[in-house]
């Protein structure tokens, strides 16, 4: 196995419980190596401090499938994917949730979501796509499922050289079926946003469910009505849904029905925006009880941050000013460029520039079956709070 030392001291990181190795940390990068070969880790002192996936071509050029010494089992693939469905099955999820996420189950690059019979698989990086045939044979052999898709479509997928053409294995319809929290619900899979739905979401949403008691909800950025659907079955009293995407509300509309609920959850094609505007201008046929806002990730890089945090707090603020004193705001943010400290910095400018005085009711995270690696941040993405206003 080809063997990478890092300069003096730059192993501090990784003792600290990090599993990335930067370009600029690794002694004479080779960049003759084929990304995605398995490396043996060196420290300066010689010590092997992991084997991992290489890629000199990425800023990330090692990510770790190993700490310490010793060589990877050989049937490393099936094992881990193994161990990581025993803690899905611990958490009480079997037929439907993420069944990997990436480093946080030691496999960097790989997220695989189920859908029943189907897995919906990201490979991100050069090392899980050397990997696939192994992959696809753990999948089969653990899930047993009667189709594989391999979206390949993740802007990830370029920075690390790979190409964006998808993949079939097996009978892979264009819809499913899933239940969640009690809920129905049809999903894209293969032209649905992310892999067709958001499983990281599904402790928030049974969460909200008291809280709904006839509301009258405006779900923005409602996707294909999760949250809203939610909403009208605990008993809201109305549930207006906007989303841009034409194909979302289609989705979110069937949704509804399926659940017998599209008398009470209406869902449009609309600007979240404007909807806030409006809401404030009292333009709306009535006053919200409550505001559900999810918006995209707007940050795509650390570069795009400034304006990212700019946009998060207009839209909280323009929330905040719609709501009136008791009214409920569940904010989410989904980037892990987004910490928790700035997620709340977020909140706290909202909030002063409303001018309303609202206290935090409670602060939440992702589900468990994307759980955050401890000593990696980049594993905790997902920011979740419900705010009140108060007089």
């Amino acid at each position: 196995m080809i063997e990478i030392k890092l300069k003096a001291k730059e192993e501090r990181r990784l003792l600290a419980g990090h599993y990335w190795v930067f370009s600029n940390e690794i002694d004479g990068l080779d960049t003759s190596i084929e990304p995605g070969t398995l490396v043996r880790v060196l420290a300066h002192d010689g010590t092997q401090a992991g084997i991992g996936c290489f890629n000199p071509h990425s800023l990330i050029a090692v990510r770790l499938l190993k700490k310490g010494e010793g060589d990877l089992p050989e049937d490393f693939v099936f094992e881990n994917l193994d161990t990581a469905y025993t803690y899905r099955r611990e958490h009480g999820l079997r037929k439907y949730g993420r069944m990997c996420y990436g480093e946080a189950d030691n496999m960097p690059g790989l997220v695989i979501d189920r859908y029943g019979d189907v897995l919906v698989i990201d490979v991100l990086t050069a090392g899980m796509e050397k990997l696939k045939p192994q992959i696809t044979a753990a999948c089969q052999k653990i899930f047993k499922p009667k189709g594989i898709f391999y979206r390949n479509d993740s802007a990830f997928r370029a920075l690390e050289g790979l190409s964006g053409t998808p993949e079939t294995v097996g009978e892979v319809p264009e819809t499913v079926e899933i239940e969640e929290n009690g809920v129905k619900y049809i999903v894209p899979i293969r032209v649905g946003q992310k892999t067709g739905f958001y499983y990281d979401q599904r402790e928030n949403r049974a969460f909200l469910k008291p809280y709904f008691k006839d509301k009258l909800v405006l779900d923005l950025y409602s996707y294909i009505g999760s949250f809203g659907i939610t909403a009208a079955l605990a008993g809201a009293a109305q549930v207006w849904g906007c989303d841009s995407s034409a194909s979302a509300v289609e989705f979110a509309q069937k949704n509804a029905k399926l659940n017998g609920v599209d008398d009470i959850a209406v869902f449009h094609r609309d600007d979240a925006e404007r909807l806030l505007s409006a809401m404030k201008k009292g333009e709306l046929p009535d006053q919200p009880d409550m505001v559900l806002l999810d918006p995209p990730a707007f940050v795509k890089s650390r570069k795009a941050l400034p304006q990212a945090v700019g946009l998060y707090v207009k839209l909280v603020k323009m929330a905040l000013e719609g709501l009136k004193t008791g009214g409920y705001l569940a904010f989410s943010t989904c980037s892990h460029h987004v910490s928790r400290e700035l997620f709340m910095d977020i909140i706290r400018q909202g909030v002063s520039k409303s001018g309303k005085r609202a206290v935090l009711v409670e602060l939440r995270g992702q589900a468990k079956d994307h759980p955050v690696l401890i000593g990696m941040p980049e594993t905790e993405y997902l920011h979740f709070a419900l705010l009140q206003v108060r007089e």
